[in-house]
């Protein structure tokens, strides 16, 4: 019996009979009192396994509190959606916890993740090594701002940025009220009210440059009303008027593309052709229009107008810079 079974073992027994002594354990499972003690204390700290010893009748039993609740172990192996999340999870918080601050409050949940990803530290670092998650074009966020608009957030107060919008190279201080914090494509965002502008607005974390929380307390918006505003277009640009963009890929890019979801709302239907026809919102271009663009002479867009221009007018300047020179 491996050490994952006599943990499965171990759990059923102390459930099914309420209360086990230790040499019931011990005989049942066949080990010495050395491993029967390590696998109590794995379960009970690393596994999270509300396991306690009762002094009075000299046996082991689960807490009240787990009696009113189910406890389950986790299994041999992970679905694709648990073991990406529980390695994000990981690498999330040890980014975070690399500039220093966060690690004082993060390290005890990174232990425990550890220990979900193997029965030990040997078999959870064959795994991470195993299975890679690939942080493209990440964009590091300060933890001390994390750290500050994050308490803001939850304590419902005010909070001063001063943020520097790359469209147009400039620095601006907003007075903000935190609503939601949104991770997309590797980056913090934070979804709030501007003081400034009287609306939902979408502030790239990398790119606070500093922070303050106000003594003013937070301006409290619906969640309902916040992911209305700022979650029904395409990507992280936000916006009520929303357009339907038409696109067509060609045979050989819609045989990837048909596996992609794109927008929750979209549409996609095959054509006789072979070729494939997606219609998805969006509030803004600037994110679609990049990634149409990163498909090059494999996709067409159909409508609307604009979007069409705007894609067109960006492949030629594309292609003059490759022109050979007069």
């Amino acid at each position: 019996m491996d050490r994952t079974e006599r943990f499965y073992r171990i759990e059923m027994l102390i459930r099914n009979r309420g209360l086990v002594s230790f040499e019931a354990l011990q005989d049942d499972l066949e080990v010495s009192r050395a491993t029967l003690k390590r696998d109590l204390q794995y379960l009970r700290e690393r596994l999270d396994a509300p396991i306690v010893y009762d002094r009075a009748d000299n046996g082991y039993r689960f807490d009240g509190a787990a009696r009113e609740r189910a406890h389950e172990l986790p299994g041999l192996w992970f679905s694709d959606k648990e073991i990406h999340a529980l390695l994000t999870m990981h690498q999330l918080i040890q980014g975070l916890e690399a500039e220093g601050v966060l690690g004082r409050h993060l390290q005890p949940l990174l232990d425990k993740l550890h220990g979900m990803l193997g029965a030990n530290d040997a078999a959870a670092r064959e795994l991470m090594q195993r299975v890679n998650i690939v942080a493209a074009a990440r964009r590091p966020v300060s933890a001390r701002h994390f750290e500050l608009i994050g308490s803001a957030l939850l304590e419902r107060r005010r909070v001063e940025l001063l943020y520097f919008t790359r469209g147009r190279g400039s620095e601006s201080r907003r007075e903000v009220s935190p609503q939601r914090l949104t991770h997309y494509r590797n980056t913090w965002y934070l979804d709030a009210w501007c003081h400034r502008s009287d609306g939902l607005r979408r502030f790239a974390l990398d790119a606070v440059r500093d922070a303050a929380v106000l003594p003013q307390a937070a301006k409290e918006v619906a969640l309902a009303t916040v992911k209305a505003e700022l979650d029904g277009g395409y990507g992280v640009f936000a916006g009520r008027k929303l357009k339907w963009a038409t696109l067509q890929f060609n045979a050989d890019a819609a045989r990837w593309v048909a596996t992609e979801q794109w927008h929750a709302q979209q549409q996609a239907r095959w054509l006789a052709d072979g070729s494939l026809e997606l219609k998805l919102p969006y509030a803004d271009s600037t994110e679609l229009s990049m990634d149409i663009l990163r498909h090059g002479d494999q996709v067409r867009v159909l409508a609307p107008k604009d979007l069409a221009l705007q894609v067109a007018e960006r492949l030629q300047r594309a292609a003059r810079r490759y022109a050979p020179p007069d």
